[in-house]
């Protein structure tokens, strides 16, 4: 391309020049010997001119031979280009599709894993609930299954095949079981007797009801659960004819079964009771102060009540009739009466007759000594009662707060896994309560009762004083009336 370039600018430059040489103004003329210079390059370019004319034909005629097989080659490279773009969208489309199968494969083994896990907790609240429905003659029955299946859910090493393995094998068991149970069942065991010896032997379940007899035939009766243990306890029936009847059955598997309709929760009860002796004994420390106010209380009330019993009151009509003597200003007679009078009625009215005719503020104050003085001697000691009301309950919460402080204590040693351990403070926190309050409201009720009373008597001293003052102002005032009357007026 190079040399068809340089040839076509000596072409132009060969063309312009001689227009150049007519144009320009008349030089010296050329010397002789430079004329076939010109013309020879002329020539020369003329033939490089035809040359390069050839080679550029030459050149057009090889382009036009290689253009076809390089478009034909561009046409199938275009179409390879095209197919690749297929390919490629139809790559990405299938990783796009596979992409989506595998989102939803990872959220199939997503949820059959929560599945699995689901199935593994309800397998173990399965093997929890079945445990805890045993009868308790059926957990050494089912011991080896049972721990079995526990064991094999703390595995954490353990593959979930295996551990579902072994969890279905419990239920078949389960399952074998309550079959089983529509007839009664019969398996050998041990049940702990009364003495606390572990007597090997057979059980018999039949529905709630366990039936156990001693492999030498000397023991039988009925199998139930001991507070505490988790041994079957055996209660030996007393009666021969239902010793022998329950052998039989154990031993045949048929015939008359005894058969208790409380299920042993009469036993259980009957281990629960306990004398009042043992129920204050629980009560600890605390009661014996609860016990001595209690005493000391009831003797107050006691004493009391005792002497207000014995208080004798007058008749209205005998102190009317003394009253009806100081209105007539009799004081002979009404002193006479008042000296017939029991009680502290009568020692007022003696009071206030013997200062009759004196100044009626001396009447007055000798009857509200005797009035003053069998008010405290009626009220006396009936504060304690009071006070032992109150300091009762406060006793009880002591021992309340001690309770608490001990059982927290035992639940610091032993945990609060064995409910019987914690009994004995829970049994002291209640009791001292139970005891403050059976103390507290009857020596309430009492002392409002004692004080009632003693009102009601002092009320009356007052109601029966404020009469006899009366009278006196009215026998004055008529002792007044008749001296301001002349001596002459009939």
């Amino acid at each position: 391309m190079h040399t068809i370039a340089k040839t076509i600018f000596l072409a132009a430059f060969a063309l312009c020049a001689p227009a150049t040489a007519q144009d320009a103004p008349a030089a010296a003329p050329a010397p002789a010997e430079q004329k076939p210079t010109f013309d020879a390059a002329a020539t020369d370019i003329q033939k490089q001119l035809e040359d390069s004319l050839k080679e550029l034909s030459a050149l057009r005629e090889r382009v036009a031979a290689e253009r076809l097989p390089l478009v034909r080659q561009l046409g199938d490279l275009e179409q390879e280009v095209v197919k690749a773009r297929q390919d490629a969208q139809q790559s990405a489309r299938l990783l796009e599709t596979r992409t989506f199968d595998l989102t939803g494969i990872t959220r199939d083994i997503k949820a059959r894993e929560e599945e699995v896990s689901y199935l593994g907790n309800l397998l173990v609240e399965y093997l929890r609930n079945f445990e805890s429905g045993l009868h308790i003659t059926e957990l050494q029955r089912f011991r080896k299954e049972i721990e079995g299946a526990r064991l094999a859910a703390e595995n954490d090493e353990l593959a979930k095949q295996e551990l579902f393995k072994i969890q279905a094998g419990l239920l078949s068991t389960s399952i074998e079981r309550l079959h089983q149970s529509f007839g009664g069942a019969k398996f050998d065991g041990s049940a702990v007797g009364a003495d606390g010896k572990v007597l090997a032997g057979s059980f018999v379940l039949v529905g709630p009801a366990a039936l156990f007899r001693s492999a030498d035939g000397s023991v039988v009766g009925t199998a139930e659960q001991r507070l505490g243990s988790l041994e079957p306890a055996l209660t030996a029936f007393e009666t021969p004819e239902v010793v022998k009847a329950a052998g039989d059955f154990v031993a045949q598997g048929a015939g008359a079964m005894p058969f208790d309709p409380t299920l042993g929760n009469a036993h259980k009860i009957a281990q629960t009771e306990e004398t009042l002796i043992e129920h204050i004994k629980k009560g600890g420390p605390v009661m014996w102060p609860i016990f001595i106010l209690a005493g000391a209380a009831l003797l107050v009330v006691l004493f009391k009540w005792v002497t207000m019993l014995f208080v004798r009151t007058p008749s209205n009509a005998r102190v009317r009739a003394v009253l009806s003597a100081v209105a007539a200003g009799d004081k002979a007679k009404a002193v006479t009466l008042a000296e017939k009078l029991p009680g502290p009625m009568g020692r007022m009215l003696r009071a206030g007759t013997a200062s009759l005719g004196g100044p009626r503020e001396a009447i007055e104050e000798q009857m509200y000594e005797v009035m003053h003085r069998t008010q405290l001697r009626l009220q006396s000691l009936l504060p304690f009662v009071a006070i032992s009301a109150a300091a009762a309950p406060l006793l009880g919460l002591l021992g309340t707060v001690t309770g608490i402080m001990n059982t927290f204590s035992l639940i610091t040693i032993y945990g609060t896994g064995d409910v019987k351990t914690l009994s004995s403070g829970i049994s002291e926190a209640l009791i001292t309560t139970e005891y403050g309050l059976i103390v507290a409201i009857p020596s309430l009720l009492l002392h409002a009762y004692l004080s009632s009373k003693s009102r009601k008597i002092v009320n009356r001293l007052e109601t029966t004083g404020l009469s006899f003052m009366n009278e006196v102002a009215k026998a004055e005032a008529k002792a007044a009336a008749a001296a301001r009357v002349p001596a002459g007026v009939a």
